[in-house]
């Protein structure tokens, strides 16, 4: 028998962003329905920011038990079993798993539904043999690998993030399609596990970084044996054997590449089909719905978060969506999503991490700006652990206001956070440069940066002449 819910909000996914407004509106003892097709936790616990750090993390230590003598101690290769990695990798998602389940929300309060959500007009969604009709629903169906129509792509067993970690094999010789964050990381992971791995990207690696930062990532990439591709557009793949070959056009220049598996990293998708959403009148294109700064949707009763609002795709950011929108439907609050100090970080080895704007962007603005460099190798803590590669990079404006940093080397994703608050506030160098921080870290590194730019009023005539004058008072 078909029932019918009225709920005050109902969210349709349980990914980081609907977790968060299901748990936070059901402990205001507000009524919750959370649906959700596939598996608790979304994209970031099952396939996403969760497995693939726990791979990176084996991967790094497999790296530092190689280079283990320039701390004293005998480098060895180390014997990787990849079945045992595999299961590092599940016990981690399994470790973590309860904290997203749907016993856990049941108790809180939130009705689960463990189905696919459709509109079937303005104000009812259809879930199962169940019908909901909420004062306001909540989209946070997240995205999905994209799949490039490459000719031959469909004829062979192709992996993506949403596939390779149910490996308990290592894939041998890895073609790894798009030189991106996430084709960056699993490529440079696959290789110190023991994989020999080729990159093909048709433009630049980390396209979307600072030039400078992105250099040195590719250096150390290539320094590990990995193999990059830029500028080669795959024009087709075929079945070779028990492999697989990937045919290129580079520079114009007709070339081949042969591996055992072929990943694709060449972006997500919002997942929009099969939501009905022109039903609910709700604007939409392929990368995501159509939202206002308040994240409503054009239908006023729906709001959309994370990945499907189409303003990047980060687990963080759909978390911050998330309170944004409790605000406006609790609270009636009108909160806006500002994302000037959005983080993003891509955790190759040395880590990548960015806030605000770039330094590109900012002169874009047509503004005068500053750059502010320190590198790691001037940093005692670093140079103590052997981890004196990559820089920060500041842009300032030309009072000395902060507008984005971007940070290159060990720890770059932990220490991006304290900078975040610096963009967030308008905060100035001069801030920073008075603050005492704990030596020996590596959180000075950004300090050292900040009090740079004081480096050229110590060779002004006038400032030497001012604390000339002052001197002759004792």
């Amino acid at each position: 028998m078909e029932r019918l819910l009225k709920p005050d909000i109902c969210v349709i996914g349980a990914g980081s962003g609907g977790l968060t407004v299901a748990a936070a509106a059901a402990a205001f003892g507000v009524t919750v329905v959370l649906i959700e097709r596939g598996r608790m936790g979304g994209d970031c616990l099952n396939y996403g920011c969760v497995p693939s750090k726990a791979l990176i993390a084996s991967a790094k230590l497999a790296e530092r038990m190689r280079h283990a003598s320039a701390f004293g101690m005998g480098g060895m290769e180390p014997e990787i079993d990849f079945a045992a990695v595999n299961r590092h990798v599940q016990g981690v998602i399994e470790t973590i798993a309860p904290n997203d389940s749907v016993e856990r929300f049941t108790a809180l309060g939130v009705r689960v539904i463990q189905a696919e959500a459709r509109f079937l007009d303005k104000r009812t969604v259809q879930a199962g043999d169940t019908r909901i009709r909420a004062r306001r629903f909540v989209i946070a169906t997240g995205s999905s690998p994209q799949v490039p129509p490459i000719p031959g792509l469909d004829e062979v067993p192709y992996l993506t993030n949403e596939t390779i970690f149910e490996r308990k094999r290592l894939a041998r010789r890895l073609l790894v399609i798009g030189g991106g964050p996430i084709g960056l990381e699993l490529a440079q992971a696959h290789r110190r596990l023991g994989a020999e791995v080729k990159v093909i990207e048709a433009g630049e690696i980390l396209a979307r970084e600072d030039r400078e930062l992105a250099a040195l990532v590719r250096r150390r990439l290539l320094d590990e044996g990995v193999e990059i591709r830029e500028r080669a557009k795959v024009v087709r793949i075929e079945k070779r054997g028990n492999g697989v070959r990937a045919h290129l056009e580079e520079n114009g220049q007709a070339t081949q590449i042969d591996g055992s598996h072929v990943l694709l990293a060449t972006g997500r998708q919002a997942n929009v089909e099969r939501l009905g959403l022109d039903a609910a009148a709700i604007r939409h294109s392929r990368s995501g719905v159509v939202v206002d700064p308040r994240l409503r949707t054009s239908n006023r009763r729906v709001y959309a978060i994370g990945d499907i609002a189409g303003a990047g795709q980060f687990t963080h950011l759909a978390s911050f969506h998330a309170g944004i929108v409790l605000r406006n439907i609790l609270f009636r609050l009108r909160a806006r999503a500002d994302r000037t100090a959005i983080p993003r970080v891509t955790f190759t080895d040395p880590e990548f991490a960015h806030v605000g704007l770039s330094e590109v962007e900012a002169r874009a603005a047509r503004r005068r700006i500053r750059i502010l460099r320190w590198p790691y190798a001037e940093n005692d803590r670093a140079q103590a652990e052997r981890r004196t590669e990559g820089l920060i990079k500041l842009v300032t404006d030309h009072r000395g206001r902060v507008l984005g940093v971007s940070i290159l080397g060990d720890a770059a994703g932990e220490q991006i956070a304290f900078w975040c608050l610096v963009v967030a506030k308008g905060m100035r160098v001069h801030d920073v440069a008075g603050l005492v921080l704990p030596y020996p870290t590596m959180s000075e590194i950004g300090k050292r940066a900040s009090v740079a730019y004081f480096s050229e009023a110590t060779a002004r005539p006038i400032v030497r002449r001012i604390i000339g004058f002052l001197g002759i008072f004792g």
